[in-house]
């Protein structure tokens, strides 16, 4: 369908591409891999048409329609969500135009023989084909369809699209891309600025749809579930595998591992070689036979290994100052902006050397609570950060915050003090900025290079807690287990903000959920928590399910009044007495939990009183009293609930 076709691509005269050529097939599902740097983007920017290579050429037929989302774009700032979205059907809305334009023309030529007559028949078989495969009439459906799925609410659809931020405004790009239906989707980074439920959703939807992806992605679980062919971008050429992800990292290590030793043996086969030239250099016998070696050597093609570096990305973090037992306690906590509620009533307790996640949809409140802990914004209720605290804080969009006109070295230098200043070389070496690296600007740098260099702003200072705010943003899988092995090994408490279910998993021994304006603590990894959610969501459904054998039944409709139904059959004395009994323990055991709640609450009022005190306050023992009796209050409400329900039912 597209033929690459031996591509070459240079910058400043260095081959980022030599003489490349493959085959992208109808219906094929390809992730782009490779280091940061190693040309993906530039590779999708040229099968979109938007980059043209120094020599090669990209053919594909002429109505084959390409959907391109690069990681960064402008959007414009004049329509409403909706308005914008339906731009989808700009091409659509032209072919119906079209479609009539030639209507009207047939109906006024009367040159019913001629060969122009002939050919705008075809064109308006053409067009009305097209328009057939693009279910046209159907549009509003699909733009609520598609827009619910990436995470927006029906109340959004007639804001501004200036309202919303960056994340949410790559997601209505790719709401329009989905909605034109093109033939192969160009996808880069899709999941940077999408939620795992949104992630899920663009997952089957890719899966339920014929169209041809080639995307780029770090997300190593989403390009499992989506891909079925994976080509990686190394050293200037491509490895071309028929398997998703998972299978090429282990056939790619079988293919390192032949490379290895065939590098081996040619760097045998040069030193024999020298010392043969070297040995009998000054012999007259023996100068046919070494001038042959010299031009042997000289005919030698360098085998290169494809394998990352990764022995020189080293990332530790400092050893962690002591802190309090509990570094970050939210009691009561709430925030809006105006009329806009985005959570209330927090409570939350993280231990020191806890590792805990913040999950849900995007715009729920994640960075905002971190906000609140950081004391970038005001809220309401009480949020204390522990004693001897020291907060090292990874911004969502902190690459997009460094300077662009500053080289690497000068970015780390003016951040760098005492001691420190005198080993940048060494430490930017130790992330991969080696030799020319240090001295390119910033606004050269790829996403991952710029998150790297972002990251070691962050470990210049030694901290006792880290916030990381979508840190996976950007990295190559590689830079990313390093980065997740670093943090499991941090003795520190940590914090991160994270879609990504491959780096959460292992790393975090707890989740907060931020979802309709609560927060919500599952004990347990990551996968742990899905699972307990899909639990949640069955049990809700159940709640919400009629009980079939409590409806009665419709009267059959007829002109004369129906007769009496017939009388239910009395229940015999020993049902009667079990009747009775299963009501009166049900009854009992609601009013005991309701004396137990009314119980737990007061001594809860107690304890509040307790830490509102200058002495309380300072009383550790008080903070785990009040947050063990919240989680108990918690289960006796649920547990009030469930035997309610019961009672009602039985009666």
């Amino acid at each position: 369908m597209i033929s690459i076709e031996h591509l070459t691509v240079e910058f400043s005269a260095r081959p980022l591409f030599t003489d490349i050529s493959y085959v992208i097939n109808r219906r094929d599902r390809i992730a782009l891999t490779g280091k940061n740097g190693a040309g993906k983007s530039t590779m999708l920017k040229i099968i979109a048409g938007l980059q043209t290579p120094t020599s090669g050429a990209v053919n594909k037929p002429k109505d084959l329609t390409i959907g391109y989302l690069p990681q960064v774009m402008k959007p414009a700032d004049t329509t409403t969500l909706k308005q914008e979205t339906e731009k989808a059907f700009t091409t659509l809305n032209n072919i119906e135009e079209e479609i009539e334009r030639l209507t009207r023309e047939l109906g006024e030529r009367t040159d019913w023989e001629s060969t122009g007559y002939q050919e705008l028949i075809d064109r308006l078989s053409e067009l009305n084909e097209q328009l057939a495969l693009t279910n046209a009439g159907s549009q509003e459906a699909e733009v609520e369809k598609t827009l619910l799925g990436l995470g927006f609410e029906r109340k959004d659809f007639e804001r501004p699209t200036s309202e919303f931020s960056g994340g949410w405004r790559m997601r209505i790009e790719l709401a329009k891309l989905l909605l034109q239906r093109p033939d192969v989707l160009l996808l880069d980074e899709p999941t940077n600025h999408l939620d795992i439920e949104s992630i899920r959703w663009l997952e089957k939807f890719l899966a339920n749809n014929p169209v041809t992806v080639v995307l780029i992605s770090h997300d190593r679980a989403f390009m499992d579930n989506v891909t079925t062919r994976t080509i990686e971008i190394s050293c200037g050429t491509i490895h071309d595998y028929n398997v998703n992800y998972s299978k090429y990292v282990v056939l790619h290590a079988e293919r390192i591992a032949q490379q290895r030793r065939a590098w081996e043996n040619q760097q045998k086969l040069i030193h024999d070689t020298e010392a043969f030239i070297e040995r009998f250099r000054y012999q007259a016998t023996k100068a046919i036979q070494v001038q042959s070696r010299i031009k042997q050597l000289e005919k030698i093609v360098p085998i290169e290994i494809d394998e990352v570096d990764n022995s020189r990305l080293r990332l530790s973090f400092p050893p962690a100052p002591r802190s309090g037992d509990y570094p970050v306690i939210c009691h009561y906590v709430a925030k809006s902006y105006g009329d806009h509620l985005i959570f209330e009533h927090v409570e939350l307790t993280i231990r020191r050397g806890e590792k805990v996640a913040f999950v849900g949809k995007n715009g729920e409140g994640k960075s905002t609570l971190v906000k609140c802990i950081m004391g970038e914004i005001p809220y309401k209720g009480e949020l204390k950060v522990g004693h001897g605290v020291k907060i090292g804080y990874f911004a969502q969009n902190q690459a997009q915050l460094l300077d662009e006109h500053l080289t690497v070295f000068d970015t780390i230098d003016r951040v760098a003090v005492g001691d420190i200043r005198t080993k940048i070389r060494d430490i930017l070496g130790a992330f991969m900025f080696g030799g020319e690296a240090i001295e390119k600007p910033v606004g050269v740098l790829s996403g991952g290079e710029r998150a790297r260099l972002a990251m070691i702003k962050l470990l210049l200072e030694p901290v006792n807690l880290l916030i990381l705010d979508e840190p996976t943003n950007h990295l190559d899988l590689a830079s990313k287990d390093v980065l997740k092995e670093a943090i499991r090994k941090f003795d520190g408490t940590v914090i991160v903000v994270s879609h990504d279910r491959d780096f959460l998993d292992g790393l975090v021994e707890k989740v907060y959920e931020f979802g309709h304006r609560r927060v919500r603590e599952y004990i347990g990894g990551i996968y742990d928590f899905l699972r307990k959610k899909d639990l949640d969501s069955l049990q809700e459904l159940e709640r919400k399910t009629p009980r079939v054998e409590a409806q009665p039944e419709p009267a059959p409709a007829a002109p004369t009044p129906a007769p009496p139904a017939p009388a239910k059959p009395e229940l015999s004395f020993e049902e009667q007495k079990a009747r009775k009994a299963r009501l009166s323990k049900l009854q009992k055991q609601v009013e005991a939990l309701e004396d137990e709640i009314a119980q737990s609450e007061a001594t809860l009022r107690q304890l509040e009183t307790s830490l509102s005190t200058p002495e309380g306050s300072q009383d550790t023992s008080l903070f785990e009293q009040h947050a063990a009796l919240r989680k108990k209050i918690e289960q006796l409400n649920d547990s009030w609930l469930e035997a309610s329900e019961a009672l009602e039912a039985a009666k």
